[in-house]
């Protein structure tokens, strides 16, 4: 399987009250499970930087990636930068 990092950032229209972001972030998480089922979730990460949230995520179709990037767009207003991410040793013996 492929390793994907997706960055997102959340549009200030994501929500309106922080209480309703947890049922925002519960009906993008539903979708993507229903519409792109071949991803594999390693991991979410909050950061205090240029992105809100880093997912870590493997799927073998790369138009499952590009799927739920969609989602995270649409469903949870936010824009995406997604990554291919090759393990380091991996990388190190092409060179």
């Amino acid at each position: 399987m492929t390793t994907y990092i997706i960055l997102s950032r959340f549009s200030p229209e994501a929500f309106e009250d922080p209480k309703n972001f947890k049922d925002l972030t519960a009906a993008v998480s539903a979708k993507i499970k229903q519409l792109c089922p071949d991803i594999t979730w390693k991991g979410s990460f909050a950061t205090l930087g240029r992105f809100d949230v880093v997912d870590f995520v493997e799927a073998d179709d790369p138009k499952q990636i590009e799927k739920a990037a969609m989602i995270i767009r649409s469903y949870g207003h936010s824009t995406t930068e997604t990554l291919v991410a090759t393990p380091w040793r991996d990388f190190l013996s092409v060179l």
